[in-house]
């Protein structure tokens, strides 16, 4: 089991109780895969650096999880098949 980060950024025109789901999707994905979660941070709405298939801000998310490559592997392709998250990104922790 390694550890990761992963944030993902949520599309800003949906309904609060969207965004919420979406948060409880990726918490319902992660318990599927097995993956512990240590610590998850609602970093909230920002702009973006650019835009982002005509988007200037999105609700952000950081999930530190505990999990297998091929969990990772599973997780990384729910995210890009929802349409809902405009951008994500996985790493690696060393910690």
């Amino acid at each position: 089991m390694n550890k990761y980060e992963i944030m993902f950024i949520v599309r800003p025109d949906l309904e609060e109780e969207i965004i919420k789901e979406e948060d409880k999707k990726f918490n319902d994905i992660l318990k599927k895969q097995e993956a512990k979660l240590l610590e998850t941070k609602v970093l909230g709405q920002k702009e973006l650096a650019y835009m982002i298939n005509k988007h200037k801000t999105g609700y952000y998310y950081l999930y530190q999880i505990e999990s297998s490559v091929d969990a990772i592997k599973e997780i990384d392709r729910l995210i890009r098949i929802n349409e809902n998250i405009i951008r994500h990104l996985i790493i690696k922790s060393d910690n």
